[in-house]
């Protein structure tokens, strides 16, 4: 069919096994299931074929040149709050790194969890590495938002501050008092 389908970065030029069925592709190696892709089927022979991508495997390359990221095939169908979050922090110097380090978040943590921090992250307008980690963390550990505090009513000052020259005049003069 001329179609191509991506492995793991890992797995290249490796042997690997692959399954067929009528509707994925199933990539094995060394017994392990290693990827899995929707199968495209075109009927026209004279076409030349195309290549599916799945970004997740380009993650180890990233982290050795961010700038792949930039052009790269395989970035072109990153979720939609990954792009808008690419598109604020290549605004800034370091910014391909920035992009990096949180889609390599996906590595370690749920896809779904991470696009949900980014999106809380672009909702707030703080689109940085640093508050999506932090957010990140914060759905993960389920804890809720700290409530707010009120402070009682009855944490009134009663007696008013005065300002007392004399007495900062008297800290400054040089006392001969001998403290033991």
């Amino acid at each position: 069919e001329r179609t191509r389908y991506s492995v793991p970065a890992s797995y290249a030029n490796r042997p690997v096994s692959l399954r067929v069925y009528a509707d994925r592709l199933v990539v094995a190696a060394e017994g392990n299931l290693i990827c899995e892709h929707k199968r495209v089927i075109e009927r026209s022979h004279d076409t030349i074929g195309q290549t599916i991508y799945d970004w997740r495997h380009y993650l180890a390359v990233l982290q050795r040149k961010p700038g792949a990221l930039r052009n790269g095939a395989p970035f072109t169908e990153l979720p939609v709050a990954f792009k808008k979050l690419q598109t604020e922090l290549l605004k800034k110097p370091g910014g391909d790194r920035e992009m990096v380090e949180v889609l390599a978040l996906v590595l370690h943590h749920e896809e779904q969890a991470v696009l949900a921090a980014v999106e809380l992250a672009l909702e707030v307008g703080v689109p940085t590495k640093m508050y999506v980690i932090n957010v990140l963390h914060r759905l993960l550990d389920g804890k809720a938002e700290p409530p707010p505090v009120d402070a009682p009513h009855a944490l009134r000052l009663v007696t008013e501050p005065q300002a007392n020259v004399d007495r900062y005049d008297d800290l400054r003069n040089e006392r001969k008092v001998r403290h033991a």
